[in-house]
């Protein structure tokens, strides 16, 4: 019989505060992307999907369909700063879709946003780690009490991804021991 994965409870004010928190980290390096593909709209409108969820709108179609487009659009971009950030408009509208499972993996739901806007923010700044760093410690700051109990929800940030995944591991220690 295959294990089974403990379930955890989040209720619709769970998820907003989750995706308000990632459409925020998106945001700060939205104009990364868009210096360099102004003509195309697909993570600025998968952020704007993020924040009508976050503000009371539904759960629809149209917030996955703004998530695959800004994947597709960082697929289309590559590797390099302007990827990062579309990715992060992509995880700001997945956010939305948090599982209630208790896999380390949704910590990329909750967290990974804010990891590869770092990242974005890193590579802007010539691969320097210190700006990266920095966007990290300013997503802690700006994570609120119900950001940290939906992750304190889950199992830590699971291995590898990279230095998106280093990120990502430094801001779930950071906001686990901030509780």
């Amino acid at each position: 019989m295959p294990d089974q994965v403990e379930r955890v409870v989040l209720g619709l004010p769970d998820l907003r505060a989750v995706t308000r928190f990632a459409a925020k980290s998106a945001d700060e390096v939205l104009e990364v992307f868009e210096a360099a593909c102004p003509a195309d709209p697909r993570p600025r409108e998968a952020i704007a999907a993020a924040w009508t969820f976050a503000r009371g709108g539904a759960r629809s179609k149209l917030l996955r369909d703004a998530g695959w487009d800004a994947h597709r659009a960082a697929r289309a971009i590559g590797a390099g700063a302007g990827g990062e950030a579309a990715r992060a408009a992509m995880h700001a509208v997945s956010a939305a879709y948090l599982h209630p499972l208790a896999d380390a993996h949704q910590v990329k739901h909750v967290l990974g946003s804010a990891a590869h806007a770092a990242r974005a923010a890193e590579l802007t700044a010539g691969d320097d780690r210190a700006v990266g760093d920095e966007h990290i410690d300013q997503a802690r700051r700006r994570a609120t009490p119900a950001v940290v109990d939906v992750l304190l929800r889950y199992p830590v940030a699971p291995p590898g991804g990279g230095r998106v995944g280093e990120l990502l591991r430094s801001l779930d220690r950071a906001l686990r021991t901030r509780s």
